[in-house]
Order: C-alpha cells, then structure tokens, then sequence
C-alpha cells in the first residue's frame, strides 16, 4: 500500500505564496520539494572506500580562518552581522538581535578547527533564536541548552516539526514552526519581518528520523532591505521561486563548502561556483559566505572554497560585492550601498 501523501503548515502563520498548499510529506517524511530525497548509504560506503584525488593537498592545507574577539557585540546595541564559525551568526536588525544556527562546541565528528571569537558564556541578549535544520552541524543539543540557558526570554522561529527536538534539550524553549513560504508571528509593532523559505536538503539526527522535521531557509525584510540566510541547500529552481517573489536581494548568506565528492554532496550543499549562481539569481547585491574552514566534513582542502569563490569574484562571475569576515569580525551590514 503507497504511503498516504499530506500538506503541512503552520495555520496560523501568514502564507504568502499564492495558493502554495504547504510543505509535502509522503508518509513521516518531509519531500525536497515534491520528491522524497533519502541519502544513501552506499553512497557513504563508497566515499569511505575510494580515494580522495586531492587527498594530498588537503593534507597539507592547513588554512583556517582568522579568528577576532567579538565579546562587546553582545553587549553593543548596534545594528551589526558577525560571523562565529561555519553557519552561526549574530545578526542585529532594527535593534532585534538574533542568533542562526549556533554550534559553540566541538562534539564526535564535528572538531571546531579554530577558536570561538567570544566564550560561550558571553552569548547573550538574544531576542530570537534562527534554526534552519536539525543537522548536527547546525544543531548543536549543548550550544542549544546553554543559550536557552543564558536567554530565557528568546524566542525560536524553526521548522515544522522541531519543537519535539528542540523540548526534549531545553523544555521552556518558547518555540514557533513554520513552513516554506511561511511568515513568522513576530507581534504587530515589529519593524522586521522573518519568512521561512525552501532549501535543497534533508533531515537526519538519528536511525529512525528521517526527514522527520523541516529544514529551509530564512528572509529577514526590514524598511527596504531584504537579508537572506540560506541555511544548507544544494542548488535548485527555489532559488529562482525566491527571487521570483522578493525580487532582488541585499545581502545574502550563502554556503560554499563540503561539496566533495559531489556524487555524495551535490543535493545538499553547493560548491563555490553554485552558491555564485544562486547569489546572482538572486539579484544580491552583497555576498557573505559561510559553511567552510570551521569543520571538516568533506574532501575538498580547507581553503579551496573560500579561494575559489574569490576567485569567482575577481574574474566579475560575481554580481554582488563580495565580504569575506574574519571569524568575530564585526560587519557594519546597514552602510552597504
């Protein structure tokens, strides 16, 4: 018997995709889009047995980020955007401060390879906390609990179906799902507006969970400015739907590492030349690139992604203005033209 198929979202939250009938699922699963997309194991088994042709070279690539102390940006109230490492950042919008994906500790298979830029314990403040998937690397259970710890009145804007997850590390977490093309509850008097939105991805913490809980993206909009967050995402025709509808982008975050080998990595993440593509359908006029030089999660050397996408940059491949931080560096993001 075929698995029943069914349409999730929030009702309650605004959709503002015409007609769009919410996030389908076939059976538990959430589809990537209209399929089912379900990693497979033989694809791991095959990368664990077949040799990495850069296997040298990323050996000898010892490249990491540089790494500044950014403690006072959780006690400055400026508007700023501050890199802490692969996909965790500190955004202050409008005077909002928000927090995406946080991942302050080093667990099994995810070695931070430089500093934090501020202890753990500095992280506070936070109005709303950003989670775009439940993947390890973007869902630390420790990062979750302390900053649920250290911000009692923070909110969390996650996916469909994460507030089980999210309950069972932290059971007070004040926690609001949405679906794709869904706009977050934020009360009447706020001056920013936060919309969830697709990505090419999947779901997976344990045995039994796959595809279980959501995972997307985010648009922050605010007076004129539209901020985009990618989350994890390989490259696809969402990219176009986006843009279809917002029209062109300010300053969008864009991954660009663990993309080898691309038999195992090209549905969900983007390599340097991708997230290049994806940037200029999106009409952005300013690049921040995230998720590379924190962990090793693939067989591309470390420095390969940032270097190619400057390289994209400097050849004009680029249409927006490229802003590579330092870890905890400071980007003032309000006086971009």
């Amino acid at each position: 018997m075929a698995a029943r198929t069914t349409y999730r979202r929030n009702k309650n939250l605004k959709t503002i995709r015409p007609n769009y009938p919410g996030n389908k699922m076939i059976g538990g699963e959430f589809c990537n889009g209209e399929a089912l997309y379900e990693p497979k194991f033989s694809n791991v088994i095959r990368w664990q047995l077949s040799e990495n042709p850069q296997k040298a070279e990323k050996k000898s690539d010892t490249w990491t980020p540089a790494v500044v102390p950014c403690a006072e940006a959780f006690t400055s109230n400026e508007d700023m955007l501050v890199w802490l490492g692969h996909a965790t950042f500190l955004w202050r919008v409008a005077g909002v401060t928000l927090l995406f994906d946080p991942v302050l500790y080093s667990s099994l298979g995810l070695r931070h390879r430089h500093a934090l830029p501020c202890r753990p314990e500095e992280i506070t403040g936070i109005d709303y906390l950003l989670l775009s998937h439940g993947h390890r690397d973007h869902l630390d259970e420790a990062s979750i609990k302390l900053v649920a710890r250290q911000n009692p009145n923070m909110q969390v804007l996650a996916p469909l179906h994460m507030t089980k997850l999210l309950r069972g590390m932290a059971p007070n977490m004040s926690v609001q799902e949405a679906g794709w093309w869904q706009q977050y509850d934020l009360g009447g008097n706020s001056a920013l507006e936060i919309t969830y939105l697709p990505a090419s991805h999947w779901h997976r913490r344990g045995l039994l969970d796959m595809n279980q809980v959501l995972w997307g993206s985010f648009m922050l909009r605010v007076a004129d400015k539209l901020l985009y967050f990618c989350g994890d995402s390989g490259f696809g025709d969402h990219f176009e739907l986006i843009e279809k509808h917002f029209g062109p982008l300010d300053i969008c975050i864009m991954p660009i590492g663990a993309y080898k080998p691309s038999f195992m990595m090209q549905q969900s993440h983007m390599d340097p030349h991708e997230a290049a593509k994806a940037a200029n359908i999106l009409r952005a006029g300013h690049v921040v690139p995230m998720h590379y030089g924190t962990f090793d999660l693939s067989d591309e050397p470390a420095s390969e992604p940032l270097r190619t996408l400057q390289e994209v940059a400097h050849g004009q491949m680029l249409r927006g203005e490229l802003h590579a931080p330092a870890v905890g560096e400071v980007l003032r993001w309000q006086d971009w033209e």
